[in-house]
Protein backbone atom coordinates (compact mmCIF):
# COMPACT_ATOMS: atom_id res chain seq x y z
CA UNK A 1 0.00 0.00 0.00
CA UNK A 2 3.16 2.29 0.08
CA UNK A 3 3.03 4.97 -2.26
CA UNK A 4 5.39 4.13 -5.15
CA UNK A 5 7.71 7.20 -4.60
CA UNK A 6 8.81 5.76 -1.60
CA UNK A 7 9.92 2.24 -1.06
CA UNK A 8 9.53 0.53 2.28
CA UNK A 9 12.25 -0.64 4.34
CA UNK A 10 12.92 -4.39 4.76
CA UNK A 11 12.34 -5.18 8.56
CA UNK A 12 15.22 -5.50 10.82
CA UNK A 13 17.09 -2.77 8.99
CA UNK A 14 20.25 -1.28 9.65
CA UNK A 15 20.18 1.55 12.29
CA UNK A 16 22.21 3.79 9.97
CA UNK A 17 18.85 3.48 7.38
CA UNK A 18 16.68 4.33 10.53
CA UNK A 19 19.21 7.30 11.25
CA UNK A 20 19.00 8.27 7.86
CA UNK A 21 15.32 8.58 7.94
CA UNK A 22 15.25 10.28 11.09
CA UNK A 23 17.89 12.96 9.60
CA UNK A 24 16.19 13.44 6.60
CA UNK A 25 12.38 14.32 8.04
CA UNK A 26 13.63 16.06 10.59
CA UNK A 27 15.42 18.11 7.88
CA UNK A 28 12.46 18.40 5.69
CA UNK A 29 10.20 19.67 8.52
CA UNK A 30 6.41 18.04 9.21
CA UNK A 31 3.27 19.41 7.53
CA UNK A 32 0.36 20.54 9.22
CA UNK A 33 -1.97 17.83 10.24
CA UNK A 34 -4.96 18.04 7.91
CA UNK A 35 -8.65 18.18 9.46
CA UNK A 36 -10.21 14.64 8.68
CA UNK A 37 -13.57 15.43 10.39
CA UNK A 38 -15.93 17.88 10.64
CA UNK A 39 -17.33 18.98 13.66
CA UNK A 40 -19.82 16.22 14.55
CA UNK A 41 -21.79 18.76 16.90
CA UNK A 42 -24.59 18.77 15.23
CA UNK A 43 -28.65 18.78 16.04
CA UNK A 44 -30.17 15.79 16.17
CA UNK A 45 -32.72 14.17 13.56
CA UNK A 46 -35.27 11.25 12.99
CA UNK A 47 -33.31 8.19 12.01
CA UNK A 48 -34.38 7.46 8.32
CA UNK A 49 -34.46 3.62 7.46
CA UNK A 50 -35.11 1.99 4.38
CA UNK A 51 -36.63 -1.11 3.14
CA UNK A 52 -36.68 -3.57 -0.60
CA UNK A 53 -39.19 -0.77 -1.44
CA UNK A 54 -37.81 2.17 -0.62
CA UNK A 55 -37.67 4.72 2.23
CA UNK A 56 -40.09 3.49 5.48
CA UNK A 57 -42.26 6.29 6.81
CA UNK A 58 -41.11 8.10 9.79
CA UNK A 59 -43.25 5.40 12.21
CA UNK A 60 -41.77 2.30 10.37
CA UNK A 61 -38.16 3.65 10.98
CA UNK A 62 -38.73 3.74 14.76
CA UNK A 63 -40.16 0.47 15.05
CA UNK A 64 -37.19 -1.17 13.46
CA UNK A 65 -35.01 0.91 16.17
CA UNK A 66 -37.38 -0.07 18.85
CA UNK A 67 -36.94 -4.07 17.33
CA UNK A 68 -33.12 -3.88 17.63
CA UNK A 69 -33.37 -2.44 20.95
CA UNK A 70 -36.00 -5.04 22.21
CA UNK A 71 -33.34 -7.80 21.01
CA UNK A 72 -31.31 -7.51 24.20
CA UNK A 73 -29.64 -4.35 23.29
CA UNK A 74 -27.64 -3.45 26.72
CA UNK A 75 -27.35 0.14 26.01
CA UNK A 76 -28.93 3.31 24.24
CA UNK A 77 -25.94 3.25 21.83
CA UNK A 78 -28.39 3.21 18.94
CA UNK A 79 -30.06 6.49 19.62
CA UNK A 80 -26.76 8.29 20.79
CA UNK A 81 -25.22 8.04 17.63
CA UNK A 82 -27.32 6.85 14.66
CA UNK A 83 -28.60 10.71 14.06
CA UNK A 84 -25.07 11.93 13.84
CA UNK A 85 -23.65 8.99 12.12
CA UNK A 86 -26.32 9.56 9.29
CA UNK A 87 -25.75 13.30 8.79
CA UNK A 88 -22.17 12.80 8.79
CA UNK A 89 -22.24 10.04 6.02
CA UNK A 90 -25.54 10.30 3.93
CA UNK A 91 -25.85 6.87 3.30
CA UNK A 92 -29.04 5.47 4.13
CA UNK A 93 -29.78 2.43 7.09
CA UNK A 94 -31.51 -0.61 5.10
CA UNK A 95 -33.46 -2.96 6.82
CA UNK A 96 -34.15 -6.75 5.32
CA UNK A 97 -31.19 -7.82 5.02
CA UNK A 98 -28.95 -10.99 5.76
CA UNK A 99 -25.65 -10.69 6.79
CA UNK A 100 -22.82 -13.65 7.12
CA UNK A 101 -19.49 -13.78 8.78
CA UNK A 102 -16.54 -15.04 6.65
CA UNK A 103 -13.26 -16.16 8.42
CA UNK A 104 -10.08 -16.38 6.08
CA UNK A 105 -9.80 -17.24 2.61
CA UNK A 106 -10.89 -20.74 1.97
CA UNK A 107 -14.28 -19.79 3.57
CA UNK A 108 -14.63 -16.45 1.54
CA UNK A 109 -13.63 -17.93 -1.61
CA UNK A 110 -15.89 -21.13 -1.82
CA UNK A 111 -19.23 -19.00 -0.81
CA UNK A 112 -17.98 -16.34 -3.81
CA UNK A 113 -17.10 -18.53 -6.09
CA UNK A 114 -19.80 -20.14 -5.31
CA UNK A 115 -21.89 -17.11 -5.84
CA UNK A 116 -20.44 -16.30 -9.27
CA UNK A 117 -20.98 -19.70 -10.77
CA UNK A 118 -24.71 -18.78 -9.86
CA UNK A 119 -24.65 -15.89 -11.39
CA UNK A 120 -26.82 -15.13 -14.21
CA UNK A 121 -26.77 -11.20 -15.28
CA UNK A 122 -23.55 -9.75 -14.29
CA UNK A 123 -20.98 -9.71 -12.11
CA UNK A 124 -19.20 -6.34 -10.83
CA UNK A 125 -15.83 -6.72 -9.51
CA UNK A 126 -13.20 -4.29 -7.64
CA UNK A 127 -10.02 -5.42 -5.88
CA UNK A 128 -6.81 -3.59 -4.62
CA UNK A 129 -4.59 -6.82 -5.35
CA UNK A 130 -5.70 -9.30 -8.08
CA UNK A 131 -2.78 -11.83 -8.50
CA UNK A 132 -1.01 -13.83 -11.26
CA UNK A 133 -1.29 -17.21 -9.25
CA UNK A 134 -3.41 -20.24 -8.61
CA UNK A 135 -6.36 -18.56 -7.18
CA UNK A 136 -5.76 -15.78 -9.12
CA UNK A 137 -5.93 -17.90 -12.24
CA UNK A 138 -9.24 -19.68 -11.07
CA UNK A 139 -10.75 -16.47 -10.45
CA UNK A 140 -9.74 -15.52 -14.37
CA UNK A 141 -11.11 -18.93 -15.38
CA UNK A 142 -14.56 -18.80 -13.32
CA UNK A 143 -15.29 -15.26 -14.75
CA UNK A 144 -14.49 -16.67 -18.64
CA UNK A 145 -16.80 -19.52 -17.94
CA UNK A 146 -19.74 -17.09 -16.70
CA UNK A 147 -18.89 -14.65 -19.90
CA UNK A 148 -18.82 -18.22 -22.04
CA UNK A 149 -22.66 -17.88 -20.46
CA UNK A 150 -23.56 -14.18 -21.25
CA UNK A 151 -22.70 -12.88 -17.68
CA UNK A 152 -21.39 -9.31 -18.42
CA UNK A 153 -18.30 -8.73 -16.22
CA UNK A 154 -17.08 -5.40 -15.48
CA UNK A 155 -13.60 -5.64 -12.95
CA UNK A 156 -11.69 -2.54 -11.57
CA UNK A 157 -8.51 -3.11 -10.20
CA UNK A 158 -6.19 -1.12 -8.47
CA UNK A 159 -2.48 -0.14 -10.34
CA UNK A 160 -0.17 -0.52 -7.12
CA UNK A 161 -1.75 -3.04 -5.38
CA UNK A 162 -1.84 -5.06 -8.57
CA UNK A 163 1.74 -4.31 -10.02
CA UNK A 164 3.18 -7.10 -10.30
CA UNK A 165 0.43 -8.96 -12.23
CA UNK A 166 1.24 -9.31 -16.18
CA UNK A 167 -0.77 -6.95 -18.50
CA UNK A 168 -1.79 -10.39 -20.43
CA UNK A 169 -3.27 -11.96 -17.14
CA UNK A 170 -6.29 -9.72 -17.98
CA UNK A 171 -6.09 -9.84 -21.77
CA UNK A 172 -8.44 -13.25 -22.18
CA UNK A 173 -11.26 -11.34 -20.12
CA UNK A 174 -11.10 -8.40 -22.57
CA UNK A 175 -11.05 -10.80 -25.25
CA UNK A 176 -13.95 -12.56 -24.00
CA UNK A 177 -16.14 -9.36 -23.34
CA UNK A 178 -15.23 -8.00 -19.89
CA UNK A 179 -14.53 -4.57 -19.57
CA UNK A 180 -11.51 -4.36 -17.40
CA UNK A 181 -10.29 -0.65 -16.04
CA UNK A 182 -7.05 -0.16 -13.98
CA UNK A 183 -7.61 2.28 -11.00
CA UNK A 184 -5.20 5.21 -11.07
CA UNK A 185 -2.92 3.86 -13.65
CA UNK A 186 1.20 3.82 -12.39
CA UNK A 187 2.12 4.95 -16.28
CA UNK A 188 1.40 8.62 -16.55
CA UNK A 189 0.61 8.08 -20.32
CA UNK A 190 -2.59 5.91 -19.64
CA UNK A 191 -3.93 8.30 -16.91
CA UNK A 192 -8.02 9.59 -17.32
CA UNK A 193 -7.79 11.92 -15.28
CA UNK A 194 -5.21 14.06 -12.87
CA UNK A 195 -2.46 11.79 -11.97
CA UNK A 196 -1.85 10.67 -8.27
CA UNK A 197 -0.43 7.57 -7.78
CA UNK A 198 -0.53 8.14 -3.83
CA UNK A 199 -4.53 7.61 -4.38
CA UNK A 200 -5.36 3.82 -4.04
CA UNK A 201 -8.81 1.69 -4.05
CA UNK A 202 -8.15 -0.80 -1.73
CA UNK A 203 -11.86 -1.66 -1.52
CA UNK A 204 -12.37 -5.73 -2.33
CA UNK A 205 -15.90 -6.06 -3.59
CA UNK A 206 -17.85 -8.26 -5.31
CA UNK A 207 -21.76 -7.92 -6.68
CA UNK A 208 -23.02 -10.55 -8.73
CA UNK A 209 -26.70 -10.10 -10.11
CA UNK A 210 -27.50 -7.25 -8.03
CA UNK A 211 -28.47 -9.53 -5.22
CA UNK A 212 -25.18 -10.56 -3.45
CA UNK A 213 -22.14 -8.62 -2.37
CA UNK A 214 -18.58 -9.74 -1.05
CA UNK A 215 -16.57 -7.21 0.91
CA UNK A 216 -13.93 -7.26 3.26
CA UNK A 217 -9.94 -7.67 4.04
CA UNK A 218 -9.65 -10.44 1.64
CA UNK A 219 -8.12 -9.65 -1.93
CA UNK A 220 -7.93 -12.20 -4.85
CA UNK A 221 -4.78 -13.73 -3.83
CA UNK A 222 -2.88 -17.51 -2.92
CA UNK A 223 -1.93 -15.92 0.11
CA UNK A 224 -5.59 -17.07 1.39
CA UNK A 225 -5.77 -20.26 -0.94
CA UNK A 226 -5.31 -22.71 2.83
CA UNK A 227 -4.89 -19.95 5.38
CA UNK A 228 -1.64 -20.93 6.05
CA UNK A 229 -0.03 -20.68 2.72
CA UNK A 230 3.38 -17.93 2.56
CA UNK A 231 2.67 -15.02 -0.63
CA UNK A 232 1.57 -11.55 -0.67
CA UNK A 233 -0.69 -9.58 0.74
CA UNK A 234 -1.54 -6.38 0.62
CA UNK A 235 1.93 -5.05 1.37
CA UNK A 236 2.94 -8.42 -0.31
CA UNK A 237 6.68 -7.37 -1.20
CA UNK A 238 6.92 -6.79 2.20
CA UNK A 239 6.11 -9.94 3.63
CA UNK A 240 8.15 -11.50 0.74
CA UNK A 241 11.33 -10.02 2.30
CA UNK A 242 10.64 -10.73 6.00
CA UNK A 243 10.15 -14.18 4.49
CA UNK A 244 13.36 -14.39 3.50
CA UNK A 245 14.77 -13.41 6.65
CA UNK A 246 12.68 -15.37 9.08
CA UNK A 247 11.50 -18.59 7.42
CA UNK A 248 9.05 -19.42 10.03
CA UNK A 249 7.04 -16.62 9.43
CA UNK A 250 5.67 -19.67 6.38
CA UNK A 251 3.76 -21.45 8.82
CA UNK A 252 1.63 -18.62 9.64
CA UNK A 253 -1.67 -18.67 8.95
CA UNK A 254 -3.45 -15.35 7.12
CA UNK A 255 -6.17 -14.34 9.69
CA UNK A 256 -8.91 -12.33 7.97
CA UNK A 257 -12.83 -11.74 7.99
CA UNK A 258 -15.10 -11.03 5.14
CA UNK A 259 -19.25 -10.82 4.62
CA UNK A 260 -21.54 -11.91 2.12
CA UNK A 261 -24.72 -9.66 2.31
CA UNK A 262 -27.46 -10.28 0.60
CA UNK A 263 -31.38 -7.95 0.34
CA UNK A 264 -32.01 -3.88 -0.64
CA UNK A 265 -28.43 -3.14 0.96
CA UNK A 266 -26.42 -4.31 -2.48
CA UNK A 267 -27.84 -1.73 -4.25
CA UNK A 268 -25.56 0.54 -2.39
CA UNK A 269 -23.06 -1.22 -2.73
CA UNK A 270 -23.60 -1.59 -6.23
CA UNK A 271 -23.87 2.36 -6.76
CA UNK A 272 -20.48 2.84 -5.11
CA UNK A 273 -19.11 0.81 -7.77
CA UNK A 274 -20.74 2.48 -10.42
CA UNK A 275 -19.25 5.61 -8.68
CA UNK A 276 -15.74 4.50 -8.75
CA UNK A 277 -15.87 3.42 -12.42
CA UNK A 278 -17.64 6.95 -13.25
CA UNK A 279 -14.98 8.82 -11.29
CA UNK A 280 -12.17 7.04 -13.43
CA UNK A 281 -14.05 7.70 -16.69
CA UNK A 282 -14.17 3.62 -17.39
CA UNK A 283 -15.93 2.92 -20.40
CA UNK A 284 -19.78 2.74 -20.18
CA UNK A 285 -21.22 0.47 -18.63
CA UNK A 286 -23.44 -2.26 -21.12
CA UNK A 287 -27.14 -2.33 -19.84
CA UNK A 288 -27.84 -4.75 -17.81
CA UNK A 289 -30.23 -5.41 -14.57
CA UNK A 290 -27.83 -3.68 -12.36
CA UNK A 291 -30.59 -2.52 -9.87
CA UNK A 292 -33.05 -5.69 -9.79
CA UNK A 293 -36.50 -5.61 -7.45
CA UNK A 294 -35.47 -6.43 -3.86
CA UNK A 295 -37.21 -8.53 -1.07
CA UNK A 296 -36.49 -8.43 2.09
CA UNK A 297 -33.72 -11.66 2.67
CA UNK A 298 -32.97 -11.44 6.56
CA UNK A 299 -33.53 -8.76 9.92
CA UNK A 300 -30.43 -7.14 9.59
CA UNK A 301 -29.78 -3.83 9.28
CA UNK A 302 -27.04 -2.66 7.29
CA UNK A 303 -25.40 0.54 6.40
CA UNK A 304 -23.28 0.81 3.64
CA UNK A 305 -20.60 3.22 3.78
CA UNK A 306 -17.28 4.31 1.03
CA UNK A 307 -14.91 6.66 1.37
CA UNK A 308 -12.77 8.56 -1.28
CA UNK A 309 -9.80 10.51 -1.15
CA UNK A 310 -12.16 12.95 -3.15
CA UNK A 311 -14.44 13.57 -0.44
CA UNK A 312 -14.24 16.33 2.45
CA UNK A 313 -13.48 13.72 4.68
CA UNK A 314 -13.48 9.90 5.42
CA UNK A 315 -17.17 8.94 6.03
CA UNK A 316 -15.89 5.83 7.00
CA UNK A 317 -13.43 7.62 9.80
CA UNK A 318 -16.39 9.77 10.44
CA UNK A 319 -18.92 7.23 11.59
CA UNK A 320 -16.37 5.14 13.33
CA UNK A 321 -15.44 8.09 15.67
CA UNK A 322 -19.51 8.83 15.66
CA UNK A 323 -19.78 5.44 17.08
CA UNK A 324 -16.47 5.24 19.51
CA UNK A 325 -17.95 8.67 21.24
CA UNK A 326 -20.99 6.72 21.87
CA UNK A 327 -19.70 3.66 23.38
CA UNK A 328 -21.02 3.28 26.90
CA UNK A 329 -19.76 -0.63 27.61
CA UNK A 330 -17.32 -1.58 25.41
CA UNK A 331 -15.16 -1.49 22.24
CA UNK A 332 -13.71 -4.16 20.47
CA UNK A 333 -11.58 -3.86 17.15
CA UNK A 334 -9.59 -6.03 15.34
CA UNK A 335 -7.01 -4.08 13.08
CA UNK A 336 -4.19 -5.38 11.07
CA UNK A 337 -2.37 -1.65 10.61
CA UNK A 338 -2.65 0.91 13.07
CA UNK A 339 -1.22 4.51 12.95
CA UNK A 340 -3.73 6.41 14.75
CA UNK A 341 -4.02 10.12 14.12
CA UNK A 342 -4.31 12.38 17.28
CA UNK A 343 -8.48 12.68 16.71
CA UNK A 344 -8.22 9.19 17.19
CA UNK A 345 -6.05 8.41 19.68
CA UNK A 346 -7.95 11.08 21.97
CA UNK A 347 -11.21 9.18 21.23
CA UNK A 348 -10.12 5.65 22.29
CA UNK A 349 -8.29 7.66 25.41
CA UNK A 350 -11.67 9.18 26.49
CA UNK A 351 -13.43 6.36 26.14
CA UNK A 352 -10.97 4.04 28.52
CA UNK A 353 -10.84 7.31 30.86
CA UNK A 354 -14.98 6.80 30.95
CA UNK A 355 -15.14 3.54 32.25
CA UNK A 356 -15.84 1.84 28.55
CA UNK A 357 -13.79 -1.11 28.40
CA UNK A 358 -11.11 -0.95 24.88
CA UNK A 359 -9.57 -3.85 23.72
CA UNK A 360 -7.53 -3.32 20.33
CA UNK A 361 -6.52 -6.69 18.78
CA UNK A 362 -3.18 -6.30 16.47
CA UNK A 363 -0.93 -8.16 15.12
CA UNK A 364 2.33 -9.72 16.41
CA UNK A 365 4.03 -9.90 13.32
CA UNK A 366 3.17 -8.00 9.88
CA UNK A 367 3.58 -8.16 6.41
CA UNK A 368 5.47 -4.66 6.90
CA UNK A 369 7.84 -4.37 9.97
CA UNK A 370 7.52 -0.50 9.53
CA UNK A 371 3.97 -0.13 10.23
CA UNK A 372 4.58 -2.08 12.64
CA UNK A 373 7.11 0.00 14.71
CA UNK A 374 5.27 2.98 13.65
CA UNK A 375 2.02 1.60 15.53
CA UNK A 376 3.52 0.70 18.66
CA UNK A 377 4.81 4.04 18.77
CA UNK A 378 0.92 5.17 20.10
CA UNK A 379 0.97 1.81 22.61
CA UNK A 380 2.51 3.69 25.61
CA UNK A 381 -0.24 6.37 25.81
CA UNK A 382 -3.12 3.91 24.92
CA UNK A 383 -1.78 1.82 27.92
CA UNK A 384 -1.67 4.36 30.17
CA UNK A 385 -5.18 5.73 29.64
CA UNK A 386 -6.12 2.04 30.61
CA UNK A 387 -6.88 0.75 26.66
CA UNK A 388 -5.99 -3.41 27.02
CA UNK A 389 -3.82 -3.92 23.71
CA UNK A 390 -3.33 -7.35 23.05
CA UNK A 391 -1.03 -8.82 19.85
CA UNK A 392 -2.47 -12.18 18.10
CA UNK A 393 -0.30 -15.04 17.33
CA UNK A 394 0.12 -17.92 15.71
CA UNK A 395 -1.18 -16.04 12.91
CA UNK A 396 -0.69 -13.06 10.43
CA UNK A 397 -3.32 -10.72 11.50
CA UNK A 398 -5.17 -8.84 8.36
CA UNK A 399 -8.80 -7.82 9.66
CA UNK A 400 -10.24 -4.79 10.12
CA UNK A 401 -13.32 -5.25 11.99
CA UNK A 402 -15.24 -3.40 15.22
CA UNK A 403 -18.03 -3.98 17.62
CA UNK A 404 -19.33 -1.28 20.10
CA UNK A 405 -21.54 -2.16 22.81
CA UNK A 406 -22.45 -5.80 21.42
CA UNK A 407 -24.99 -3.60 18.74
CA UNK A 408 -22.59 -1.58 16.53
CA UNK A 409 -20.39 -3.89 14.05
CA UNK A 410 -18.26 -2.74 11.32
CA UNK A 411 -16.60 -5.19 8.67
CA UNK A 412 -14.42 -3.99 5.70
CA UNK A 413 -11.28 -2.60 4.36
CA UNK A 414 -10.21 0.41 5.87
CA UNK A 415 -7.29 0.03 8.54
CA UNK A 416 -7.16 2.31 11.35
CA UNK A 417 -4.25 4.46 9.59
CA UNK A 418 -3.65 7.70 7.70
CA UNK A 419 -3.51 5.67 4.31
CA UNK A 420 -7.00 4.41 4.99
CA UNK A 421 -8.49 7.47 6.12
CA UNK A 422 -6.70 9.83 3.69
CA UNK A 423 -5.68 8.63 0.50
CA UNK A 424 -7.34 5.29 0.11
CA UNK A 425 -10.84 4.24 -1.83
CA UNK A 426 -12.26 1.83 1.16
CA UNK A 427 -15.56 0.14 1.97
CA UNK A 428 -17.18 -0.83 4.71
CA UNK A 429 -20.85 -2.11 6.22
CA UNK A 430 -21.95 -1.10 9.12
CA UNK A 431 -24.53 -3.36 11.29
CA UNK A 432 -27.24 -2.70 13.94
CA UNK A 433 -28.18 -5.10 16.39
CA UNK A 434 -27.04 -7.86 18.96
CA UNK A 435 -27.58 -10.84 17.32
CA UNK A 436 -24.58 -10.32 14.81
CA UNK A 437 -22.94 -8.35 17.64
CA UNK A 438 -22.77 -11.29 19.18
CA UNK A 439 -21.51 -13.31 16.53
CA UNK A 440 -18.56 -10.41 15.89
CA UNK A 441 -17.94 -10.84 20.06
CA UNK A 442 -17.41 -14.24 19.71
CA UNK A 443 -15.12 -14.02 16.88
CA UNK A 444 -13.07 -11.42 18.60
CA UNK A 445 -13.16 -13.66 21.76
CA UNK A 446 -11.74 -16.37 19.87
CA UNK A 447 -8.84 -14.53 18.78
CA UNK A 448 -8.11 -13.40 21.97
CA UNK A 449 -7.54 -16.81 22.95
CA UNK A 450 -4.65 -16.97 20.34
CA UNK A 451 -3.13 -13.60 21.60
CA UNK A 452 -0.78 -11.94 24.53
CA UNK A 453 -2.10 -9.23 26.52
CA UNK A 454 0.63 -6.49 26.37
CA UNK A 455 1.60 -5.84 30.14
CA UNK A 456 2.18 -1.93 30.54
CA UNK A 457 4.82 -2.47 33.11
CA UNK A 458 6.54 -4.89 30.91
CA UNK A 459 5.88 -2.39 27.94
CA UNK A 460 7.61 0.41 29.70
CA UNK A 461 10.58 -1.48 30.08
CA UNK A 462 11.59 -2.43 26.01
CA UNK A 463 14.83 -1.63 24.72
CA UNK A 464 15.82 2.15 23.85
CA UNK A 465 16.37 0.38 20.02
CA UNK A 466 12.80 -0.04 20.07
CA UNK A 467 12.15 3.01 21.10
CA UNK A 468 14.04 4.37 18.67
CA UNK A 469 12.75 2.34 15.55
CA UNK A 470 8.85 3.12 16.69
CA UNK A 471 9.71 7.08 17.06
CA UNK A 472 11.37 6.73 13.56
CA UNK A 473 8.27 5.24 12.04
CA UNK A 474 5.98 7.35 13.52
CA UNK A 475 7.64 10.04 11.69
CA UNK A 476 6.06 8.43 8.35
CA UNK A 477 2.42 8.36 10.01
CA UNK A 478 1.11 10.49 6.95
CA UNK A 479 1.97 8.20 4.25
CA UNK A 480 1.24 5.26 5.88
Amino acid sequence: MAPLTWRRPAPRAPWRAWTLWVLCLLLAGCGGLPTIVPDMAMSRRPVQVEGARGPLTPAQSQAVLERLRSRGSPSDVLERHLAIEEALVGSPLVAGNRVQLLQDGPATYEAMFGAIRGARDHVNVEFYILEDDEVGQRFRELLLERLRAGVHVNLLYDSVGSLRTPKAFFEPLREAGALVLEFNPVNPLKVRRGWNVNQRDHRKLVVVDGRVAFLGGINISSVYSSGSMPGSGSRGRAVRREQERQRDIDALPWRDTQVQIEGPVVAEYQRLFMQTWTDQHGPALPARDYFPAQQPQGREVVRAIGSSPGEPYSFIYATLISALRSAETEVLITTAYFVPDPQLLETLQDAARRGVKVKILLPSRSDSAFVLAAGRAYYQALLDAGVELWERHEALLHAKTAVIDGVWSTVGSTNLDWRSFLHNQELNAVVLGPAFGAQMRAVFERDLASSRRIDPAEWARRPLSARLKEQAARLWAWWL
